[in-house]
């Protein structure tokens, strides 16, 4: 994560919204008022996702469960159906 004020954000913006876009960082802006977190949208669709999975009980218990398989039990990725 990089932390940043406001007045180097606004001077720096192209290259801040870049390196969170290439590199995935999360820019942390500080203001007066508050701080407000920049991020790419695949960063945040990536959040998003887990938010949701994680919001069903069953998909939860299943990412749980799988967890704990020993990988001896698991099938090859070649027969799990998307």
């Amino acid at each position: 994560m990089t932390n940043t004020n406001i007045t180097n954000f606004r001077k720096n913006v192209f290259d801040y919204i870049n390196q969170a876009i290439e590199y995935n960082d999360v820019i942390n802006v500080s203001t007066k008022t508050g701080n407000a977190v920049i991020m790419s949208e695949e960063e945040y669709n990536g959040i998003m996702e887990t938010l949701y999975l994680s919001s069903d009980p069953r998909v939860k218990n299943d990412i749980l469960n799988g967890k704990d398989t020993p990988l001896s039990e698991c099938l090859p990725s070649s027969e799990v159906e998307w």
